[in-house]
């Protein structure tokens, strides 16, 4: 999949499915959709997105927040809060957290995409600044088919945390042709997702 892979964490499924909807218009890959906690750490366990919607109220004893700190400690995954609860001390709990982004219901594409580009740029930022820089010359020596200088921007800024539509903006090309380039270096680093590639690559460098 060259999509970014999006877990959905609601107990609506009426709602679950209108962000799912939203996901793909956006051209984001929808991973799974959890309808409580035990399927969302299930989800997590089998298939690992880039990043995750997560709901608050899930109409059990544990919530959304308390699902939020086992992502923390366990996954270190980007999530962002869709919820209808706003009130203050609900948003004092969610701070705590340290969300990357909190989108009130009712929601509009814009609010998904906006708040899941900021999510992924800022967490990949966060956790590169701790690693050099990549280097195609050291990419290259791990694998048995070489990377092309154009693979290499791509993979560097799928590294920065940029969504397809950003590359397909900035390298002046069609969002399929990026999907194409992603495939192809997917392929050459024997990897199935952005976070296959990125936690590969840190080990690499």
């Amino acid at each position: 999949m060259s999509e970014i892979k999006i877990l959905i964490v609601e107990d609506e499924p009426l709602i679950a499915a209108d962000i799912a909807q939203c996901l793909t218009n956006l051209d984001f890959c929808v991973s799974g959709i959890a309808y409580n906690t035990f399927d969302a750490l299930k989800e997590l366990e089998i298939n690992l997105p880039d990043a995750i919607l997560l709901d608050i109220n899930l109409h059990e004893e544990k919530d959304g927040i308390d699902l939020a700190g086992v992502i923390n400690t366990k996954y270190k995954l980007p999530f962002v809060y869709l919820t209808s609860h706003a009130d203050r001390l609900t948003l004092e709990r969610a701070i705590k957290t340290i969300p990357a982004g909190y989108i009130v219901k009712p929601f509009d594409e814009k609010d998904v995409l906006v708040n899941l580009e900021i999510a992924l740029h800022n967490h990949a930022q966060q956790h590169n600044a701790a690693y050099p820089g990549l280097s195609l010359k050291a990419i290259n020596k791990h694998l048995v088919k070489a990377l092309s200088e154009r693979e290499f921007e791509i993979l560097q800024a799928i590294y920065d945390g940029k969504t397809n539509q950003q590359m397909a903006e900035s390298f002046y090309l069609s969002v399929n042709t990026i999907k194409t380039h992603i495939a192809n270096i997917y392929g050459k680093l024997e990897v199935t997702s952005r976070t296959a590639a990125i936690a590969k690559l840190r080990n690499w460098i």
